[in-house]
């Protein structure tokens, strides 16, 4: 399969867009935009980023903190300057408690260094989440090639009017259960 192919079925998948900052070796912060970005885990707190080998932002990142910067809907000029097309209007910086963090987005989390992988032509960072900031703005997401935003919910979801909501739990603490077949030798 060619790599073309390969990532135009890649690119059936919506994600959400980050710009990953760290710092470069002068000390000045730095950024990349990505999409290879998911959670690990919740205890320890881990989150993943998956950088091109050969980009500046991977050579920067290994064995360094950094911050994970989800871009909010309004910011589509910013992930596009930290992809190579730099903007007339520059990103506002801001210190973050491991990394140099952008202002204005949807959420960001401060990480430092947990683990790293080998991924092929990629490097798989695992960052152990520190901090944490969320504006609750809506996400810009990425799909077919293009920017995207989130849209109206969906009057159809799953969840709408369900009593098993997963959000609001399926079951309270107090709820106690009957063996089908203890109830029915009761009655």
């Amino acid at each position: 399969m060619d790599q073309r192919k390969l990532r135009s079925i890649f690119g059936q998948f919506a994600s959400g867009v980050t710009v990953i900052t760290c710092r470069n070796r002068d000390g000045l912060p730095h950024g990349a935009t990505v999409t290879a970005f998911t959670a690990v885990s919740l205890e320890p707190r881990l989150c993943q980023v998956t950088l091109t080998r050969t980009s500046k932002a991977c050579a920067f990142l290994t064995g360094s903190p950094f911050a994970v910067n989800i871009l909010a809907s309004d910011q589509m000029d910013t992930a596009l300057h930290f992809a190579g097309r730099p903007q007339s209007t520059p990103p506002v910086w801001r210190q973050g408690p491991t990394a140099p963090m952008l202002a204005g987005t949807a959420a960001t989390l401060s990480c430092v260094p947990w683990r790293e992988y080998d991924g092929g032509d990629h490097v798989i960072f695992i960052g152990e989440i520190v901090a944490a900031e969320c504006d609750e703005k809506d996400p810009l997401l990425f799909y077919r090639s293009a920017f995207h935003d989130l849209g109206a919910p969906s009057a159809e979801a799953l969840w709408n009017g369900s009593m098993d909501d997963p959000h609001s739990g399926w079951f309270t603490p107090t709820c106690t259960f009957t063996p089908l077949h203890l109830a029915a030798s009761a009655s």
